[in-house]
Order: C-alpha cells, then sequence, then structure tokens
C-alpha cells in the first residue's frame, strides 16, 4: 500500500473501496443518461437541451434537465448534494411554524450530521452555523448550507454534466422521432 494510504483511518479506507465497488457497477449499466429524460411519452426537445447550456437555473427549472442532471450527479455518486437542495427549497416554504423543527431536524440527520446517510461536502465553519441555528429552527437556517451546495454544483457538477458523453448523448437523441402512440381503443 502506499504511504500516503497507509496514514488514512481504515474507516476512510473500508468506504473508498464500497466506491470503487459501486463506481464499477454504475459504469456497466447501459445508456442511463437516456432513459431518464423520457418522461411519459414525452421527451425534451433539442432546443431545451441546448438551453440547459445558457445557465445552470434554467437546467434546474426543466423537468427534463432536473431528471438528467440528477441521474449525471447519481453516476458520480453526489446525488445527495440536488437532493439536499431541493430539501431546503421544500423547507422554505413550510407554512407552518409549528412544523419548522421537525422538518429541520430531519434534514440535519440526513445531510448535515456528523452520521448522516446522505451528507453533503460543506465547510466546517458553515457546518458550525448551520448546527447553531437548528437551536431556533426559521426558514432560513439553512440558507448558508444551501447556497455552498447550489455554489458547488453550479461551478462544478453543472459544467462537467455539460461536458460529459451523457449530455451529448441527450442533444443528439433528443431531435429523435417520438415513438408512435398506440391507436386508442374504443
Amino acid at each position: 500500500m502506499c504511504k500516503g494510504l497507509a496514514s488514512l483511518p481504515t474507516s476512510c479506507l473500508e468506504r473508498a473501496k464500497e466506491l470503487k465497488a459501486r463506481l464499477g457497477s454504475i459504469l456497466q449499466k447501459p445508456d442511463w443518461s437516456l432513459s431518464c429524460c423520457k418522461i411519459g411519452k414525452n421527451r425534451a426537445t433539442p432546443e431545451e437541451c441546448l438551453r440547459w447550456k445558457e445557465s445552470f437555473e434554467k437546467l434546474l427549472t426543466s423537468k427534463y434537465g432536473l431528471c438528467a442532471f440528477t441521474a449525471f450527479l447519481v453516476s458520480e455518486f453526489s446525488e445527495e448534494n440536488i437532493a439536499f437542495y431541493f430539501a431546503c427549497e421544500d423547507y422554505r416554504g413550510t407554512k407552518s411554524a409549528a412544523k419548522l423543527p421537525a422538518k429541520a431536524q430531519k434534514i440535519y440527520d440526513e445531510f448535515i450530521g456528523s452520521e448522516a446517510p446522505r451528507e453533503v461536502n460543506i465547510d466546517h465553519e458553515t457546518r458550525d452555523i448551520t448546527k447553531a441555528n437548528m437551536q431556533t429552527p426559521s426558514p432560513a437556517c439553512f440558507d448558508q448550507a444551501q447556497h455552498k451546495i447550489y455554489m458547488l454544483m453550479a461551478k462544478d457538477c453543472y459544467p462537467r454534466f455539460l461536458r460529459s458523453p451523457a449530455y451529448r448523448d441527450l442533444v443528439r437523441h433528443a431531435g429523435a422521432k417520438q415513438p408512435r402512440q398506440e391507436e386508442k381503443k374504443a
């Protein structure tokens, strides 16, 4: 084993092995990118796919774009980012102040806490601020963490998505002829 790896805790090495195994299985799956963007009998148009290149916001506001981007994040083992972003959006829209503490705790436990099963990659300072915000949950208690994750996706994941073979395939196949609908039965 290389000298650098030997100094890592065993839990990190086990996690790396687990991720390597998961990555291998994902890479074996054929054409995940094309199937995810067919919603019902419709699919994104070539124009819509090209609009996603204009901004990250345009990608997120397109149901096909969001679907394709989420599938891309799944393939990169970072789907927790988009899940956290939309969990925060839902949380911010909570009308009942009585529901905020329970919803905040659920988001914290799932994405922020040290033992979170879908822990997002935020810096220690943002984690501490978010933890402090949990003392008196408000609609804005996850704002800083959500902004960090949004910027991570916009500056890192989004450009990689646009350069990916999956995105190029989507653009190429978006204009393909729609499957014929079955005749209506009388």
